[in-house]
């Protein structure tokens, strides 16, 4: 499963639609989250629909949090999503299988059955996340608490037991023609960070529309461009006969 999590304090302004951007991403599969940083004031009616659109547009979710509940909200953002589209593919395949809408319909036994089956996937499943930080100035402040988030999120991907890997980019870049820099390409580990975003330039505009779209090509040249997300098959599912639950089946 491939995604991306945004992490801004404010609205675009220059560039490509940021909803625009996600919906292309998503078509290839690839999820869009948004955390949405506020310390001070409130991120206005702007800036908080514009985030709340990316992640529509791009099948995430979006929090608007203070920088002390970043690094909380982006692991949670994380696995959230992984759990959303185990559950989109174990309904279609029940809905294919046997006719009912989602798990909840199933009787008691095959239900704890299909459950078990999806908290596994939770855990087995390759998973990679691309972080695209927002270093326009507004921002400055609350970069600490970004790069908390980052390890902390790293470390809890450790935790797992399918491969998990995560890569860093910050926009705007360097110069009016760069609008996204990578920090760190993929990697598995934390102790492999060092310090992210210690010689950045600040700069006032804020393209995340084109960031994101760099994010898109960066995934698509890494992991191959895919049109659908694959949930491969699980050992741990139960055993033939038309009651096995497949995960092979793709959203």
């Amino acid at each position: 499963m491939k995604q991306i999590l945004l992490i801004t304090d404010g609205g675009s302004n220059v560039g490509e639609s940021p909803v625009t951007a996600a919906a292309q991403a998503y078509a290839e599969g690839i999820t869009v989250n948004v955390a949405g940083v506020v310390d001070e004031g409130t991120i206005g009616e702007y800036g908080a629909t514009e985030i709340a659109d990316i992640a529509r547009a791009g099948g995430g979710i979006s929090q608007i949090v203070t920088s002390r509940q970043l690094s909380k909200t982006v692991q949670m953002m994380t696995r959230q999503t992984v759990a959303g589209t185990i559950r989109q593919a174990v309904n279609q395949e029940l809905r294919q299988l046997f006719g009912v809408n989602d798990v909840g319909a199933l009787p008691p036994p095959k239900r704890g059955e299909v459950v078990k089956v999806m908290e596994e996937m939770e855990e087995t499943m390759s998973l990679s996340v691309a972080l695209l930080i927002d270093a326009s100035a507004s921002m400055k402040p609350k970069l600490h608490a970004v790069e908390e988030a980052i390890r902390d999120l790293t470390l809890s991907l450790q935790a797992r037991t399918g491969r998990s890997q995560v890569s860093v980019f910050h926009f705007p870049g360097d110069s009016q023609y760069s609008y996204c820099v990578m920090d760190a390409g993929w990697h598995s580990n934390a102790s492999n960070l060092g310090s992210l975003f210690g010689k950045i330039r600040m700069r006032g505009t804020t393209p995340t529309g084109p960031a994101l779209l760099q994010v898109v090509d960066y995934i698509r040249e890494t992991c191959g461009k895919i049109g659908k997300i694959e949930l491969m098959d699980e050992p741990h599912a139960s055993g033939g006969g038309s009651s096995e639950v497949r995960s092979d089946n793709v959203v």
